[in-house]
């Protein structure tokens, strides 16, 4: 029975961040869509209603993969002096949950630029800023990978 909540638990985690990636990218699609004026480096556009709700929705997707992987990983937080007399399993697990921190800080900046600059009442000149939200939704699925490898490597260490 462990064993197939575990394998659903790994399903979910993927789904909610391959979801939230592919929101991320057609985030951006629906931002590029709208009407622009570039010259040189310098750049205005107006902001996309449905780059801002995609968007929203991947950041929400995200933070809701990231506590499950979490909650059903366990957090454990280690001194580095048991980190260092840990098996290699363990240090592998805490590694994987170090990077999923990182991913999840990096994609989620990522996203909340996006959003920001599609806010309804901000059409925005300066310069240009492309790529935050098909940036961060790809971070969502490398997000995704981490996840589960942290789950993975967790329960193989503690049985």
């Amino acid at each position: 029975m462990a064993k197939i909540f575990g394998i659903f638990a790994c399903f979910l985690i993927v789904a909610l961040d391959v979801t939230a990636g592919i929101l991320g990218i057609k985030a951006e699609a629906a931002q590029n869509q709208q009407k622009h004026l570039r010259v040189f480096i310098f750049e205005c556009k107006e902001p996309s209603h449905d780059a801002f709700l995609l968007g929203l929705a991947a950041a929400s997707l995200l933070a809701i993969a990231h506590i499950l992987a979490n909650l059903l990983g366990g957090c454990s937080i280690c001194t580095t002096h048991d980190v260092q007399k840990a098996s290699p399993s363990r240090q592998i697990s805490l590694a994987c949950l170090l990077f999923t921190w990182i991913i999840l800080a990096v994609a989620l900046s990522m996203l909340v630029i996006g959003i920001m600059s599609n806010r309804k009442s901000r059409a925005s000149c300066g310069f240009t800023h492309h790529h935050f939200l098909s940036i961060g939704g790809i971070l969502c699925m490398v997000h995704g990978l981490f996840s589960v490898a942290y789950y993975v490597t967790t329960t193989a260490a503690n049985p």
